[in-house]
């Protein structure tokens, strides 16, 4: 890895929220002592029906502190669960959010967070990265809609491989893609800066050498961590730099048709990066060099990404994940409509073609239409 020393010369904004980790094996005994460095006395515990043998150990540990609980999470958050989970955490008096999970533990907290301004403390069980950013979102009537507040950003984060051991190898692969797609797209992102690109490059070459590991073997704690290791990284730069049309399309076809977070990510981000390959072609270029450090090597970055997808079982279609192919105009419709800051403009006829290629999960290419359609 190197820094780019012309995006220096060029000129840069780099700003990051302070925020503690904790990481390690076993790192969940630490959870009762840092609700105390928090100055919290009344948790509410949020955590889904996945995690509940953690989340019964953690109950107990937090002894007195333990206020009330809520577990029921569900992906993408919809606005009728973001006010139960508000109301229960109103309820408890709480003044502390411990969540314990995934993205949609996470999701509930920030709901809560949005809502009342409590402070969170979490504790994730996947790879999906949202607890390291300020990033929020809420589905109501079949729309997904998403945006930026500090409120919502965890103040401690505690990161214990030991709590992936019993994810499930396919859940595994998706939601490792999932924080691939955070660390590809920061890369050409609008806040990337000298410092992003130099974790997002490292966060790639750990989740490419690791994930292979993991699904070989799921109970390899060494493997688990560096997997962990690289999930944080990609938090980290999702909530710094930020995203692009990958994200974009992964939120509305996600959200609007209800489909597995993970796997819609999984799927998407080699076609995303196609779409991109002649607009951020240095960008990729570090991601291909990261994908070889790791063993994987390809004519190009997004073809990378497709074969380690297909090495370790995780999703590489949109049929597979749930859409049908009749709802593919729509969602192209959807994608343009929404607002996005991307190294190639938005180009509507390209969007669908990209969605029926990620749809069919033929081989990722690059899309060079003469846009007939409007492009912004």
């Amino acid at each position: 890895m190197s820094i780019d020393f012309a995006a220096v010369v060029g000129g840069f904004v780099h700003e990051s929220a302070p925020m503690r980790v904790v990481f390690g094996a076993g790192s969940l005994d630490t959870v009762p002592a840092e609700v105390d460095r928090l100055g919290a006395s009344r948790v509410l515990l949020v955590a889904g029906g996945p995690e509940a043998a953690y989340a019964d150990l953690l109950a107990d540990a937090l002894g007195a502190r333990l206020a009330g609980r809520f577990s029921d999470v569900v992906m993408h958050v919809p606005v009728e669960v973001a006010r139960s989970a508000a109301d229960a955490a109103a309820t408890a008096g709480a003044d502390l959010v411990v969540c314990l999970g995934g993205g949609s533990s996470t999701g509930a907290a920030k709901a809560i967070a949005l809502a009342s301004g409590l402070p969170i403390l979490a504790v994730p069980t996947t790879y999906a990265g949202s607890e390291m950013t300020t990033i929020w979102g809420l589905t109501e009537n079949g729309v997904k809609t998403t945006g930026r507040d500090p409120r919502v950003q965890p103040r401690v984060v505690v990161y214990d491989p030991e709590l992936t051991l019993s994810l499930p190898v396919d859940l595994s692969a998706a939601s490792g893609m999932n924080a691939m797609a955070h660390l590809v797209e920061g890369l050409y992102a609008p806040g990337a800066s000298p410092i992003t690109t130099l974790v997002a490059e490292e966060g790639v070459r750990a989740l490419a050498a690791a994930l292979p590991e993991v699904v070989a073997n799921p109970t390899d704690i060494e493997a688990r961590s560096k997997a962990l290791y690289g999930a944080w990284l990609a938090g980290w730069t999702l909530g710094v730099a930020g995203m692009g049309i990958h994200h974009k399309i992964c939120h509305v076809v996600g959200g609007n048709y209800d489909l597995p977070h993970a796997g819609v990510h999984s799927v998407v981000l080699p076609y995303a990066m196609a779409y991109n390959s002649a607009h951020a072609s240095d960008a990729l270029s570090r991601v291909q060099r990261a994908l070889a450090a790791a063993g994987i090597n390809a004519p190009d970055a997004a073809t990378g990404i497709w074969q380690l997808e297909q090495a370790i079982g995780a999703p590489t279609s949109l049929s597979a994940v749930g859409l049908a192919e009749a709802d593919i105009h729509e969602a192209a419709d959807a994608v343009f409509a929404t607002p996005m800051v991307n190294p190639r403009p938005a180009d509507r006829g390209a969007i669908e073609v990209l969605l029926r290629d990620a749809w069919a999960g033929v081989a990722p290419r690059e899309i060079s239409l003469e846009p007939s359609e409007p492009t912004r």
